[in-house]
């Protein structure tokens, strides 16, 4: 059966397709059993088994990468303010805008920072005073 298997193989794809037929022709369940053969086996090269997977994934991959750094490609683009949307006047209000948006975060950093720190400062000078105050005995206020 291997013998078999190796000689349709050296003829190619035509060969088991004509041998399915024949099978068909002679009794059908024979015909049947190697089509079953040949899509289970991947001889058939449909992209889903054995043979052709490879060149069906590889190709799938090849046009998924090609999508995927189109899209990153544009991202980037829009990200740096580099997309433009054709009107002239509406890129200038964009970009200024952004630019507007991008201070007011700065200021509202710091303000959030300064704003940290005193109330650190303030906790902090709350606690020294508490400590101050504390009787030297070692007695804990509760």
């Amino acid at each position: 059966m291997a013998q078999v298997v190796e000689t349709l193989d050296d003829f190619g794809k035509s060969a088991w397709i004509a041998v399915m037929v024949l099978g068909f022709v002679l009794f059908w369940p024979v015909g049947l059993t190697i089509l079953a053969y040949m899509l289970w086996s991947g001889r058939m090269t449909c992209g889903w088994h054995g043979g052709g997977r490879g060149r069906w994934e590889s190709r799938f991959a090849e046009r998924f990468g090609r999508a995927r750094s189109c899209v990153e490609g544009e991202i980037r683009n829009f990200a740096r303010g580099a997309y433009s949307s054709g009107n002239k006047a509406f890129d200038d209000y964009r970009e200024a805008t952004l630019k507007r948006l991008e201070e007011e975060e700065r200021e509202f950093r710091s303000f959030l920072e300064r704003l940290r720190q005193a109330k650190d400062k303030s906790e902090f000078d709350q606690f020294m005073a508490e400590r101050r105050e504390r009787p030297a005995t070692g007695e804990t206020a509760a």
